[in-house]
């Protein structure tokens, strides 16, 4: 049993895995972690692997104690990985950009493929069906896009996400609705089309706390997986144990 901790902007994700199954993940909160996990180690005393994966602020005091409760992995620019990475400053492409390619290679080999994870950040990763990987876009996601409005402007509200009922807004939040949301539909149609012209055989992942809400928008075909990340977290430790 192996055990994941991915570490994002707003949440930590734990998952479990046993044989490529997933058995058990939780959503928790970065104060609570280190309970957490030492929770789920009594519940599932087979754990003796662990992965970090983090771009949020885990503490190193965490990273610690949770070093000494597993044989673990803490996924950086030096660690062994399933392509050849080509783009131009691998130290800074993020953890969790690599575990998404990561997860492309083990699911889709050979095959030219867009990860497009919509979050805090919408990114866009493009690996070819030689196995490298080139790179791809960070844009602001749903929930940022919302906060700017509100943040840099004097007047706007802050609003929920919510599916406009039409493009043509007949009010302040009905607009800001419309703006927001066929914004980021038509940045990604936009992208995965812009993608298609060059790459003809080409496997479309949505991932990202957002996927629900987004997929059935989507005008492009798609393969939909919430899990994507820690499946590719999974697979690094995998493959960094053989």
């Amino acid at each position: 049993m192996h055990l994941i901790v991915d570490v994002g902007n707003s949440f930590v994700k734990l998952a479990v895995f046993k044989e490529d199954l997933l058995m058990d993940k939780q959503v928790v909160n970065l104060d609570n972690v280190l309970k957490e996990i030492k929770q789920l180690k009594n519940k599932y005393l087979e754990i003796k692997k662990a992965i970090i994966s983090s771009v949020g602020r885990l503490t190193k005091r965490d990273t610690v104690a949770i070093s000494k409760l597993f044989d673990l992995t803490i996924l950086n620019s030096e660690t062994k990985l399933p392509f050849t990475n080509l783009y131009e400053t691998p130290k800074t492409l993020g953890v969790d950009r690599i575990a998404l390619v990561c997860a492309s290679v083990k699911q889709f080999p050979n095959k030219n493929v867009l990860i497009i994870d919509a979050g805090t950040c919408i990114t866009y990763d493009f690996i070819t069906a030689n196995n490298e990987y080139l790179g791809g876009a960070i844009s602001p996601g749903l929930r940022m896009r919302y906060a700017a409005l509100n943040n840099l402007t004097a007047n706007l509200p802050l609003l929920n996400t919510e599916m406009p009922e039409s493009i043509i807004g007949n009010s302040t939040k009905s607009s800001i609705h419309s703006g927001v949301v066929y914004g980021v539909l038509n940045e990604i149609d936009g992208n995965i089309a812009t993608y298609k012209e060059k790459y003809l055989d080409l496997t479309i992942i949505l991932t990202g706390g957002d996927t629900n809400f987004l997929s059935k928008q989507l005008k492009s075909s798609i393969f939909v997986n919430s899990n994507f990340l820690l499946e590719g977290l999974y697979y690094i430790l995998q493959f960094n144990s053989n």
